[in-house]
């Protein structure tokens, strides 16, 4: 496989930038014009003396806004482990440097908007979770990664990666046409690894958690909803758990993802938006390419829908199993378990009934394994593909449940655990176990809700607990301020980074002044003038009620009429996307 240069300095003149690899034994550099824009590779004798130098950890790539084109750069980073002998890192910080020595030739509109593209690219680049190697291949399980001929392992790894995973994908689109600069480059990818060491019976293993976040129909969690027209899901993450002893190593892979079909559930500053099905689309043909394409990469498919199966919930599971069985294919299968139902009042040990309910299916699945001489002794044949309507809290509890099961498993295969032995007696490793699955739900929701997962003290515990309900209460109102006032312009930075949307220097019209109506400022100000003026006439109104009484019942009228008002309006008061409307469903 072909490796990247994994050191560099930046050099910048007033023409270019030179990208300097400071690997041993080598004098490539990457010289980017700063007019033409023009990218070739030369040495380091070519970099005049006078240039300005810096070290950088590596290159996200390009992107053009109003003011002409950037160059994304990695300038911090932090090792999280080594994965099979290469080290994998987290990116920690960035910078975002103009080609343009000035924006003077901007207009002070211009200049306003290329200000704001500036603020939504430094927040998708500052949500938590960028992961790279410069010698391995992220973006693959290990069972894909043994699978592949002898041309792939000779590619690139900006050529060999799963597109899926790749979100610096249309940052590096330059790059992906000259193979010349692909030592330069890397896959970058988004979610969570984590990696530990621990000992059981004195012997020591890694275990290693990779989620990879897809790049296809990414966003946030009320605009980005359901699948689209090519099949790909919201919020899907692919999350592999990998670990390693002597030489062996095995694979266990689940996947997330939105309800398969058509549907939306727009914000509209109510705590639970109703979802709505589309009326108006064929929703077979893209839920078929989906389980086509899934069935192609993983095998059999199990589909675990945790969703409730009554109130505003319950036509999306019925619709998800009307599909499935008219879909008629021997390769899905469903199981519908309604997990607010199940585990209400505390019942936690419910779960169980799930997990006995696939524990066949998940012997027959297996898991990828693969001894200390290189040989592959078993292949897995199957994923468990779960979703609630976040695909977050309820999947992660799940997920995590499955992936201990597979673990107890490999572990004993591997001659850590012995026979009868149990991973929840091996209490250092059970403690470091949760705790890593809990961190895994707190990243995914972090980048899909803007705030921790839900239900992680049971993950972390093994227990559902009161300070738990409490956090989870707290976690919920911040995820209501932020997905009714904040995730358009999340969705919007999300929109512009990964290339959905791409700003046009020539012939650029400004998409992101939305002018709202007169309501949008003057009914909130008179909610709360109203209700302020009904909490003063009752702490003034002493012993003369009759004559308070009146001004109370007007203004407490008033800010219930504008409140009323406002809530039945709730999409005009949102912060709604405006580079890309998103579906409209009926």
């Amino acid at each position: 496989m072909a490796s990247t240069y994994e050191t560099f300095n930046l050099r910048t003149t007033p023409e270019k930038f030179y990208i300097e690899a400071c690997d041993d034994g080598t004098v490539d550099v990457l010289a980017i014009d700063r007019v033409s824009t023009e990218m070739t590779l030369t040495v380091r004798r070519d970099i005049p003396a006078s240039a300005e130098t810096r070290p950088i950890c590596g290159l996200m790539g390009t992107i053009r806004l109003v003011a002409g084109m950037y160059l994304i750069v990695i300038t911090k980073k932090k090792k999280v482990g080594d994965l099979l002998g290469h080290a994998v890192w987290k990116a920690l910080d960035f910078d975002i440097i103009s080609y343009k020595k000035t924006i003077l030739h901007l207009t002070d509109s211009q200049m306003q908007d290329n200000k704001t593209f500036l603020s939504m690219i430094s927040n998708v680049l500052h949500t938590d979770g960028f992961y790279f190697a410069t010698d391995y291949d992220l973006t693959h399980t290990l069972q894909r990664l043994a699978n592949t001929s002898p041309e792939f392992q000779e590619m690139s790894l900006l050529e060999r990666a799963d597109q899926r995973f790749v979100w610096n994908g249309h940052l590096l689109r330059e790059f992906i046409a000259q193979p010349e600069l692909h030592k330069f480059v890397y896959p970058v990818v988004h979610g969570f690894i984590i990696m530990k060491s621990s000992f059981i019976n004195g012997k020591m293993f890694e275990w290693t958690i990779i989620s990879r976040r897809s790049c296809f129909r990414a966003g946030v969690r009320y605009y980005v909803r359901g699948i689209d027209s090519e099949g790909h899901a919201a919020n899907y993450v692919e999350t592999e758990q990998i670990v390693q002893h002597n030489s062996a190593k095995a694979s266990f892979v689940q996947t997330r993802g939105s309800i398969p079909f058509y549907w939306s559930q727009r914000p509209n500053l109510k705590y639970k938006p109703k979802p709505q099905i589309s009326k108006t689309v064929n929703h077979l043909d893209g839920f078929q390419r989906h389980f086509d394409s899934q069935i192609i990469l993983y095998g059999r498919q199990v589909i675990l829908n945790l969703i409730n199966q009554k109130g505003s919930e319950k036509p999306l599971e019925l619709s998800f199993d009307k599909m499935v069985t008219s879909l008629g294919n021997g390769m899905i299968k469903y199981i519908a378990f309604d997990f607010h139902k199940e585990c209400s009042r505390m019942r936690w040990h419910r779960l169980q009934m799930l997990t006995d309910q696939v524990a066949e299916m998940q012997d027959e699945f297996g898991y990828f394994l693969v001894d200390a001489d290189g040989k592959v002794l078993l292949n897995q044949e199957g994923t468990f593909r779960s979703n609630c309507m976040d695909c977050l809290d309820r999947t992660n509890v799940i997920q995590s449940m499955l992936a201990r099961q597979s673990l107890q498993s490999q572990l004993q295969k591997m001659g850590v655990l012995h026979m009868g032995q149990q991973i929840e007696e091996q209490l250092d490793f059970e403690k470091m176990f949760k705790n890593a699955w809990a961190d895994n739900a707190d990243a995914c929701a972090k980048q899909y809700a803007g705030t921790g997962a839900l239900k992680t003290d049971f993950t972390r515990t093994g227990k559902r607990t009161q300070w738990g309900l409490v956090m989870d209460g707290w976690n919920s109102m911040i995820r209501y301020y932020k997905n009714n006032f904040s995730d358009g312009f999340r969705q919007d930075s999300i929109d512009l980074f990964l290339g959905n949307y791409a700003v046009d220097e020539a012939d650029w019209t400004t998409q992101l002044r939305d002018p709202k109506d007169w309501k949008f400022m003057t009914l909130p100000i008179i909610m709360v003038v109203a209700f302020s003026m009904c909490i003063i006439c009752l702490l003034m109104a002493g012993d003369t009620w009759t004559e308070t009484l009146p001004y109370v019942l007007f203004w407490g009228m008033a800010s219930v009429l504008t409140g009323g008002f406002i809530l039945f309006n709730g999409r005009d008061f949102v912060d709604a996307p405006r580079l890309i409307q998103k579906e409209k469903l009926d």
